[in-house]
């Protein structure tokens, strides 16, 4: 197989992918990551992907790349990754006691091939009270998390149910990621 690229500098994704026993490399690409106006959740994650892709690619021509972005959706609004503690209690605050959608965005890219999909699961969240926003706050874990929390973490604990890929939410479905390997011939 050719020389595969990782798009991302997430610890998530490494793991997940590592999870699948693939040899690859880490390169995180610099990109805007900027809302567009009018811009959907899930077009946001797409073109993250693929603009992940193309700039690892424009450097590594001969690889395979993966790319990846993932994204909160609630009340057609983009939830990303908490810049402060207010921001953290305010997404919680809006996915507290309801649900809410994961988008990730995944494309796998080479000099000659693209394919790119799209990955939605729904995630049931508890009520959330304040006490529990501190506690959660306090050990760390929701910084530069997309939506403030990780499932694989300690906010396992608020999430009573999810409906579809639970790596969709870790940061990067592995199902679908074989399929797009497979579909560019990385993978028979």
């Amino acid at each position: 197989m050719a020389r595969l690229i990782l798009a991302s500098s997430s610890p998530r994704r490494r793991e997940l992918l590592q999870q699948l026993g693939l040899d690859f490399e880490i390169f995180s690409p610099d990109i805007d990551e900027s809302i567009l106006a009018g811009e959907n959740v899930a077009a946001y994650v797409e073109r993250l992907a693929f603009s992940k892709a193309q700039a690892v690619l424009a450097q590594f021509p001969e690889a395979i790349v993966i790319a990846a972005d993932t994204s909160l959706g609630v009340d057609g609004q983009i939830l990303g990754k908490p810049e402060s503690k207010r921001h953290a209690f305010e997404m919680w605050q809006r996915i507290s006691g309801r649900k809410h959608d994961v988008f990730s965005g995944v494309c796998v890219r080479t000099s000659t091939e693209k394919s790119s999909i799209v990955v939605r699961t729904q995630v049931e969240f508890q009520k959330l009270s304040l006490n529990d926003m501190e506690d959660y706050w306090a050990t760390g874990e929701p910084v530069g998390k997309a939506g403030g929390y990780a499932i694989q973490g300690i906010a396992s604990r608020y999430i009573p149910r999810i409906e579809g890929s639970y790596s969709n939410v870790v940061g990067l479905p592995l199902h679908e990621t074989v399929q797009l390997l497979q579909a560019v011939k990385a993978l028979n």
